[in-house]
């Protein structure tokens, strides 16, 4: 190997290991720009491009430290990374108060409002509910909705549901703005869809898309992940890589033909690194990388936290602010925007 030449056995291994996460960081940095079709299972290091991140760092200190070549590597791809990423973490221009005369926003995959316990009662949906109207926003995307909690929301005068279709996931977008048209993207081959609804604010319209795209259903506690052969579980996930890029194409269609500006909010079950979010953001604008804060998590798989759950916005709508909560209701966390119409 010739740039392990000079190396002990031990430095060798890590150098083999190092080139290992680096090629994972590089497919990573590059799953935004490319569509990998039928080998859909290359996206997956995107997933994880935080944390390659890291462990590509402490490739950089440890021969660094040494004072060896093999430092160039990570180096390399970590400034290709900062050349061509958005940032995952943010630490200036965030603000988490919406101010007066703003458009407030609200996204949530709230699980059915059965909780993290997976069990729906009265209490929970009223807890739900509740913090939900403490927001005082005006528009409310829920993901994985549960029409029972409509009786909850009548802070919201106007509403639009997924339509009842067999052995599909229920979105809503509740406003107090009235609406004008809405209609339902149905994804095929798929439980997910989308929905959309133009909302009047003063003598402007506004598209409000809620979005839900195709998930993965990796959850490591349960029988069915347990069970599962390795090649199976591999054609799942790349099969669900390839709907995601499919219902991503569908919006973004969708969306471009639309005369008025919009706003995009939901759950896609992907990250930011994804070809399947820069596909439908275009050049929208992401509430977080506006005002938001920190990692801006809203999903923690194990012991990792990925945001997943997006507020994106045209380019003639001025974000003021963004907050993540850390509310542990649902196995997602709420997301709320505010901004101005310019």
């Amino acid at each position: 190997m010739i740039l392990g030449k000079g190396l002990g056995r031990f430095n060798k291994f890590i150098f083999l290991c190092n080139m290992l996460f680096a090629f994972l960081l590089l497919m990573a940095c590059i799953n935004r720009f490319l569509f990998f079709g039928f080998f859909s299972f290359l996206s997956f290091p995107s997933l994880f491009l935080p944390y390659l991140v890291a462990v590509n760092l402490f490739f950089l200190l440890y021969w660094g430290v040494r004072k060896r070549k093999q430092f160039w590597l990570s180096f390399l791809l970590l400034v290709f990374g900062y050349l061509t990423q958005e940032p995952f973490y943010r630490v200036f221009g965030s603000n988490e108060v919406p101010g007066e005369g703003e458009v407030g926003v609200l996204t949530f995959n709230v699980h059915g409002f059965s909780g993290l316990q997976k069990i729906r009662n009265k209490e929970g949906v009223r807890e739900m509910a509740d913090f939900v109207k403490q927001q005082e926003v005006d528009i409310v995307c829920f993901q994985e909705h549960y029409k029972g909690a409509n009786r909850e929301l009548n802070d919201f005068p106007y509403k639009y549901e997924t339509p009842d279709i067999a052995d599909k996931s229920i979105q809503a977008i509740y406003s107090k703005y009235p609406i004008m048209a809405k209609g339902l993207l149905d994804f095929p081959n798929s439980k997910n869809n989308a929905i959309y609804a133009d909302v009047l604010i003063g003598k402007d319209t506004l598209r409000v898309y809620n979005i839900h795209l195709q998930s993965f259903q990796v959850r490591p506690r349960s029988f069915r992940f347990k069970e599962e052969t390795p090649d199976r579980l591999f054609n799942r996930l790349n099969e669900s890589f390839r709907k995601q890029q499919q219902q991503a194409d569908l919006i973004k269609e969708h969306a471009s033909k639309v005369g008025y500006r919009k706003i995009i909010c939901g759950d896609l079950n992907n990250t930011q690194f994804s070809n399947m979010y820069n596909t439908i953001k275009g050049d929208m604008k992401d509430s977080f990388h506006e005002k938001g804060s920190g990692l801006g998590n809203t999903y923690d798989f194990k012991f990792l936290p990925f945001r997943i759950d997006f507020i994106l916005v045209d380019q003639g709508l001025e974000v003021q602010s963004h907050k993540n909560f850390n509310v542990r209701m649902s196995d997602h966390t709420p997301v709320r925007a505010s901004f101005r119409l310019q």
